[in-house]
């Protein structure tokens, strides 16, 4: 049997009271000069209609930075009071409201109040009164314009500049842009515009007067680029073809100038990969020129390298040891075609996991390949084709308690994904793909006594349209905005293979500012699962054969096979960060998982005819403990996070996420479960890098918002089986999820 290291609690207390020393020692670090003051809070009072903590942000007199969010001067100075700049911050203060449409507001009162010898607490109290509201928009200049045109620099003044919103002075500025990015988006190259607002401070309202002078209609010339000789006149060649450039930034000579042309060209040169930066500068003359040549100014990137690393993974349910090496070559043949080949092998150590600190016993090796080979300008100029062929080798560990009285498959998993991808515009991607994959079992690992089980390779056949719309402020970090994703399947039927279904996935995020960094984060989805010729069991649990397995056992097995490379789970970093990896699932007797001789199943309680004349309690406590993921036809998630930068790289957040996978399609009654909610709320830790943030969370079940009406996870386990017996942290319905990048 597994031996117990050392003890969990006994470490954790020990890195608990180191921490805490240190923190102590810490707060030594910064100190107050002598007769000054550090300033604790800045507020600004009687702030109703303009967010407070955006006019904080703005001042030189602020809260003294705190370490992690609670120390001020560890790691960081104090904020010193100084009365001058408190002086400039009041004019700060009415500027600010100024151009926020309140030319009537005036700080009343700056209060500077003590809260000990050396910390004052400043107020600054505000009278906001009346806002100045938009009233007339006028436009002159578009006379000789063809109609289509005036309509669309109309819209773009109007549209921004809306009759009875409040004065803002930055939507001001980008009514102005929007006006003459409509001219120059239409030819007119050298389009300018004045523009003028009347205060009516009488009515509390604003008219503008934007006026235009088109220019002279204009036509790209000629495009040249620069940047692309890695040492000039030096002796290293110039890689990086002209033609293939020439050909995804598809601009013509002759055609009409257009700066939202030329921002798609920007972008389709971005999405290559092989520059970090890039600027289209067009060259506009005096006296003007009715050509308009383009020069482009490129930054290349290192073309081939060489990856090496290594990690491990340690979660619910898996624990491995993993090395990475790979080549990537942005260039090959030439033409920017691009090739990438990745390899992790790595060594899963069983039964060791975050629900069972054990020692481990077998080690099953492991491995993923993955080659990617990519076209640009494949059929015409902005769609990049595709090849992405896979072959792993994995074992499938999904019990959350693993034991050796367990019998371990593996697959061998080889796989190909061919197709095409295209941006439209700065905001809409679609990418369309046809995938075939093979799922080969073999056994990793057969308890003695047992009989190795004979499970069926699984062949699946599909293609799959992926969608996603995104307007975010940063497509890596966002702080506000909007992104909507979806994806469709469709197996089998024309295509072939063991499954016959249609999947769908559709998900929205939306991220909204809570001041200057704070980020309130929102996501929800919906998966609905169709299938036409297998998943007729898993409606049927936690007994899908309640009389006796054998006759229904290849059908069982076929089905948990296909629903679990078909089906819906949650659960872990990336979704529900209470629950482990697929924790969210119905969970189901496996045949191939649990123990397959007669003795081990009454033993363990799993084989349906041993439950007999046990007690309604006791049979569920008893499916409950044999139960494990399978997947399901119907899901819902949600989650929604406040992210709070700390100091320096360091962030924190705050989670909760909620959602429920059923055994049910979309048509059953059932199927969309929601007092199902799964709910987990918790905290986590955030380090800024290059590549996105390195998280760890820490997710705690709500006992009261498992199932609605049952008081705790012991009583949800009775009520539902097929809920499935969640792994415990130190006997708390806790989880841990570590991961690169946000969660969503």
């Amino acid at each position: 049997m597994p031996l117990p290291l050392q003890s969990f609690p006994a470490i954790a207390r020990r890195l608990g009271a180191l921490l805490g020393a240190v923190a102590l020692a810490c707060t030594a670090c910064a100190s107050i000069p002598e007769g000054r003051a550090a300033i604790d809070a800045v507020d600004v009072v009687g702030a109703r209609s303009v967010d407070a903590h955006e006019i904080e942000a703005k001042l030189a007199t602020h809260e003294s930075p705190k370490f992690l969010g609670v120390l001020p001067g560890v790691a960081n100075d104090y904020s010193v009071f100084d009365s001058s700049v408190l002086q400039r911050d009041l004019a700060r203060v009415e500027r600010y409201y100024r151009g926020r449409g309140f030319f009537e507001a005036h700080v009343r009162v700056a209060r500077v109040i003590p809260t000990s010898a050396s910390h004052v607490h400043v107020e600054i109290v505000v009278d906001e009164g009346l806002p100045m509201r938009n009233r007339d928009v006028k436009v002159d200049g578009l006379q000789a314009l063809p109609g289509s045109i005036v309509s669309a620099t109309m819209n773009a003044a109007t549209g921004t500049l809306k009759r009875g919103s409040r004065f803002d002075e930055d939507t001001y500025a980008k009514a102005r842009a929007g006006v003459v990015e409509a001219l120059t988006d239409h030819g007119y190259a050298y389009a300018k515009v004045s523009a003028e607002a009347r205060a009516d401070m009488g009515a509390h309202a604003i008219d503008y007067t934007l006026s235009v002078t088109p220019g002279i209609a204009t036509v790209f010339g000629p495009t040249t680029f620069s940047g692309l000789d890695p040492d000039g006149a030096g002796p290293a060649p110039q890689e990086i073809e002209e033609p293939i450039l020439h050909r995804v930034v598809a601009i013509a000579e002759g055609e009409p100038y257009s700066t939202a042309r030329i921002a798609s060209a920007t972008q389709a040169l971005l999405d290559l990969g092989v520059f970090s930066g890039v600027h289209i500068v067009p060259g506009l003359t005096d006296p003007p020129s009715r050509v308009v040549p383009l020069a482009i100014q490129v930054e290349p990137t290192k073309l081939r390298a060489l990856r090496l690393g290594g990690g491990f993974e340690f979660d619910a349910t898996k624990t491995d040891v993993h090395v990475l090496a790979g080549w990537e070559d942005h260039n090959l043949l030439g033409g920017l075609r691009d090739f990438n080949v990745s390899l992790k092998p790595g060594v899963a150590l069983y039964p060791l996991s975050t629900s069972d600190f054990v020692a481990p016993s077998k080690l099953f090796p492991e491995e993923r390949l993955r080659i990617q080979f990519r076209q640009p300008a494949f059929l015409e100029a902005r769609t990049t084709g595709f090849i992405e062929p896979e072959f792993n080798v994995y074992p499938l560990l999904v019990e959350t308690k693993p034991t050796l009285s367990n019998a371990v498959p593996g697959y061998v998993e080889p796989k190909i994904s061919i197709g095409a991808e295209r941006r439209f515009g700065k905001h809409f991607f679609v990418k369309l793909a046809y995938n075939v994959q093979g799922e080969l079992p073999f056994d990793y690992y057969v308890p003695p006594g047992d009989s190795a089980p004979r499970l069926p390779s699984v062949l699946l056949s599909f293609p799959q349209l992926l969608a996603q719309l995104q307007l975010l402020d940063n497509p890596t970090r966002p702080h506000a905005g909007f992104s909507a994703n979806l994806d469709l399947q469709k197996a089998g039927g024309p295509f072939g293979g063991t499954a016959d279904d249609v999947r769908i996935l559709p998900d929205v995020e939306g991220y909204i500012p809570i001041g200057k960094k704070v980020t309130f984060a929102l996501t929800g989805s919906l998966g609905v699962l169709l299938p036409s010729n297998y998943g007729t069991t898993i409606q049927h649990l936690p007994n899908p054969c309640p009389t006796n397995l054998a006759p229904c056992e290849d059908e069982l097995e076929q089905d948990i096979q296909t629903v679990y490379f078909r089906g819906f789970f949650s659960g872990g970093p990336s979704s529900n960060r209470g629950f482990p990896l697929r924790g969210v699932s119905p969970h189901g007797f496996v045949p191939f998982l649990n123990p397959a001789t007669a003795s081990q199943q009454v033993a363990m309680s799993c084989d349906p005819n041993a439950l007999r004349g046990l007690s309604p309690a006791q049979v569920a406590a008893a499916q409950a403990s044999c139960g494990s993921p399978i997947g399901g036809f119907t899901m819902w998630q949600a989650s929604a996070e406040f992210r709070i930068p700390v100091t320096g790289p360091l962030g924190a957040a705050l989670f909760c996420d909620a959602g429920d996978v059923s055994p049910y399609e979309i048509w059953q009654r059932n199927s969309l479960r929601f007092t199902y909610l799964h709910m987990s709320c918790g905290v986590g830790g955030r380090y800024d890098t290059p590549v996105g943030p390195i998280r760890l969370d820490i997710g705690w079940r709500v006992p009261w918002l498992q199932i609605l009406g049952q008081p705790n996870e012991f009583q949800v386990e009775a009520h539902d089986p097929t809920w499935g017996v969640q792994p415990r942290i130190l006997g708390q319905p806790l989880a841990l999820a570590f991961g690169l990048g946000e969660a969503f």
